[in-house]
């Protein structure tokens, strides 16, 4: 077909304003020869119905960078692509009803202004101010953000089109992709009914049919996209005189007004209301074989279903009375795609080389601007200037099936604006994936969380111990799982305590070659046999990719230790870059592991074990515990004298129980957490990022710039070297109030922000609230007086030597 280009650098499949964004962006790099293919007209799926809000809100730190780049490109683009748009910042209110939705809020508003938004707190009568219509009686505080508005969401996705034609992208509407072939070396042809396309990186950005476009890529290393499909409706009024008279006098239209803690926006709509609920009482769709997906809904809705809406549309009218004295004129009943968090996938597509995502957006029109910027540095630079983890598809694993992302995807719509507490476990999805002791720790009392889909224990309740959803709903520390943390810290500092945790991501990488493939992998040196330390894996620019704990066997076998939560990225990273003849074997979900810590563990495990327990830190061994095989590492997470005991599933359960025999106290995830905080061990994917260099980082002792393998980052790492880093990585004691730090709190240095913390927690072996950080470099002196903002108190912070704040000489880990 003549319109049909044979070859292209990259094929884009959908034709929404995130695909069209991703097109754009990319033909802004300089990557013009790419192909966005559309089935039908653009906008024919979730876009053309969507309401077009373009909040910048998030308490996720990269999702808030993402919408905020939104609203600056959506500013100018009408402009720069000379496409008329209709786009109205009108500004935002956001309603608390109770304290705790004033913290968040708070929160929200350090990291925008950290960002240059404008977010301030008002108070109802100044909220009044800006939004007459607004009673106001019964709330504690309101939310200003003076870049949040509305858009028109075809234009948008029109301008984005233009300007990439512009620049000399094609786009092929009308013609619907049937399927993908993976060639040898990497590349990839994309079956059309107008013929095929050769390209180099293949996008899915098919929306709502992103799942039926994944089932495509199965036969080369796949997986079933981790999606469902809600009905979501909002409904327009007739027009309110008191609202045009309104409008006329002051020439501009309301901001738009969301009551989060009843779930609802409402906006106005030319000299109407536009009120759009997130009901509880919420329907999916295509999601049984009574309900299939059709091969096409372009340009189609539901009927409507005021039932399920109609309590949260009174309570609209009551908020905003006038909104009461019109009738309704009409009912949008759309599909809008949902992930089980409710964030969109962005970035590579899991186990696939040179595919990615960049769907499933529940928030498109106000994310589509930012997902094309991201997903295009992903392509070109193989980096993104902000850590995305937050919508890397590879977040997800094997766990995320049907009856999963249903549950969890109608859970998400109907708490849409709820906040998410720290010491909260969601409900559904529950119980994917369990270690073989799982029954044995809930019998001893564990409150469950769930890390990559596996079941672990956070907390031990006990007798008459609160374990309800409600007793979490607090962003303090003290609930009743506070004095359960303070007495498993306890046991473990002065005893011995046992934590299970499955998930482990394990990679065994052996072959001749593998020695020489890992020194120039990894940015620092490897171990000896026998022995074990850590790595750090950097991407191009020298910034934190991931950290490996590194097991040597034999000279060309090696065991790699990454968090649950990492297991597909680092897989991925892993398998995709080991030369042919070096294999990699994963054993993540056929053994368990349990953490055994504390100065009584060699005389726990002494009666269990024919181990020779008086070998050294960061050592490892072949041994048997009560008489089950069994791998014994030497180190600890917690700063304590300590071991890991890896076993198969089937013999864990006799070692667990053994072990708990011998007089170790079972511990969780939050005790585990404060005993690593003070230490000054990092998190992955919160201390440990693509936000930082190895250098800001603190991580310079795990750098070998003398080594001659040309690891990945040593040129930007040894630039950065010379020049100076741009912020330190420090550990901060914190007058906290009821809270600690929460991850990217901001901290204040003579009134200015100078950096954010990592992440925070309670250190109940040293008495005081610790955060870990960065800051700019002249204020990582120890002594050196902060402030850290927690939910919108500013406490005084400390700087500390650059060392544990615990046993800072290891005399007890290595005792």
């Amino acid at each position: 077909m003549a319109d049909l280009p044979s070859k292209a650098r990259v094929v884009i499949i959908g034709g929404g304003v995130v695909g069209c964004s991703s097109l754009y962006h990319l033909a802004k790099k300089g990557w013009t020869d790419c192909v966005l293919l559309e089935k039908n007209e653009l906008t024919a799926g979730s876009t053309w119905h969507a309401a077009g809000n373009v909040p910048t809100f998030s308490t996720s730190w990269g999702i808030m960078n993402m919408q905020r780049y939104s609203t600056e490109l959506y500013s100018r683009l009408g402009e720069e692509v000379d496409y008329p748009m209709n786009y109205h910042q009108t500004g935002s209110l956001r309603l608390a009803h109770t304290k705790e939705r004033v913290q968040e809020f708070e929160r929200a508003c350090s990291m925008g202004r950290y960002q240059g938004i404008g977010m301030e707190m008002l108070t109802p009568d100044q909220a009044k101010e800006r939004y007459p219509f607004l009673e106001t009686h019964d709330l504690e505080g309101v939310l200003w953000d003076p870049s949040d508005g509305d858009i028109d969401p075809a234009q948008v996705t029109q301008a984005l089109a233009k300007g990439a034609r512009d620049m000399g992208a094609r786009i092929v509407r009308f013609c619907p992709a049937t399927g993908v072939t993976q060639h040898r070396d990497g590349s990839w042809t994309v079956l059309t009914e107008k013929g095929d396309i050769d390209c180099d990186y293949v996008v899915n950005a098919a929306g709502y049919y992103a799942q039926r476009v994944g089932e495509w890529f199965k036969p080369y290393g796949g997986r079933t996209v981790p999606m469902m499909v809600m009905s979501h409706q909002y409904l327009l009024t007739e027009e309110i005189p008191a609202l045009e008279e309104w409008s006329k006098e002051n020439g501009r239209k309301l901001p738009l007004l969301r009551d989060v803690d009843v779930s609802y926006y409402l906006r106005q709509e030319k000299n109407g209301i536009n009120i759009g609920p997130y009901e509880p009482n919420c329907r999916a769709h295509w999601d049984t074989d009574k309900d299939p997906m059709p091969d096409d809904f372009s340009f189609q809705l539901w009927s409507d279903d005021l039932d399920r809406i109609e309590d949260i549309v009174a309570d609209a009218m009551e908020r905003v009375p006038v909104t009461g004295e019109a009738g309704v004129s009409r009912i949008i009943n759309g599909p809008i795609p949902y992930a089980p968090d409710g964030l969109p996938l962005i970035g590579p597509m899991p186990g696939v080389k040179n595919a990615f995502e960049a769907c499933v957006f529940t928030f498109g029109i106000a994310q589509g601007g930012g997902a094309g910027k991201v997903l295009a540095e992903w392509i070109v630079d193989g980096v993104t200037e902000w850590d995305m983890w937050s919508v890397d598809p590879r977040r997800y694993t094997d766990y995320t099936d049907h009856d999963y992302c249903v549950a969890k995807g109608m859970e998400t719509y109907g708490n849409e604006y709820a906040m998410h507490f720290p010491h909260h476990e969601w409900p559904a999805g529950r119980d994917k994936k369990l270690s073989p002791v799982h029954d044995r720790v809930r019998e001893l009392g564990g409150v469950m969380g769930v890390y990559n889909g596996w079941e672990r224990a956070n907390w031990f309740a006990g007798p008459g111990d609160d374990t309800s959803l409600e007793a979490t709903h607090t962003w303090g520390r003290s609930g009743p799982w506070e004095q359960r943390i303070k007495e498993e810290c306890e046991a473990v500092r002065d005893a011995c305590g046992v934590l299970d945790l499955p998930g482990f991501t394990r990679l065994w990488v052996r072959g001749e070659g593998a020695d020489e493939w890992l020194r120039g992998f990894v940015t620092g040196g490897l171990p000896k046999v026998g022995r074990m330390n850590l790595v750090y894996v950097a991407d191009k620019r020298g910034r934190i990719l991931t950290e490996f704990s590194c097991i040597r066997l034999e000279e060309d076998s090696f065991v790699l230790i990454t968090a649950a939560t990492a297991q597909w990225h680092d897989g991925d990273l892993v398998r995709q870059s080991v030369p042919e003849g070096v294999t990699v074997t994963e054993t993540t979900t056929e053994r368990d592991a349990l953490l055994v810590a504390g100065p009584a563990s060699r005389d726990v495990l002494s009666g269990l074990t024919d181990a020779d327990l008086t070998l050294g830190w960061l050592t490892h061994q072949h041994c048997t515990v009560a008489g089950r095989k069994a791998f014994l590492i030497r180190v600890s997470f917690t700063g304590e004298l300590g071991w890991e005991v890896h076993a198969a599933n089937e013999d864990m359960p006799a070692i667990y129980d053994a072990i708990l025999d011998a007089g170790a106290r079972p511990f969780g995830m939050y005790a585990l957490n404060s005993l690593r905080l003070e230490k000054g061990y990092r998190a992955w994917k919160g201390d440990l990022s693509t936000d930082y260099s190895m250098l800001e980082g603190g991580l310079e002792r795990f750098v070998k710039f003398d080594k001659p393998q040309d690891f990945t980052g040593k040129a930007a790492l040894l630039s950065e070297k010379q020049q100076g880093r741009k912020k330190a990585f420090v550990t901060l004691t914190v007058d906290a109030g009821d809270a600690d730090a929460p991850y990217m709190s901001t901290i204040w240095h003579d009134g200015q922000v100078v950096g954010e913390t990592t992440s925070g927690a309670w250190g109940y072996r040293v008495n005081t609230s610790v955060a870990l950080g960065t800051v700019r470099t002249d204020l990582a002196e120890p002594g050196t007086e902060l402030e850290v903002e927690i939910y919108g108190a500013r406490c005084k912070a400390v700087v500390q030597p650059d060392q544990p704040l615990w046993d800072p000489e290891n005399e007890r880990i290595r005792a």
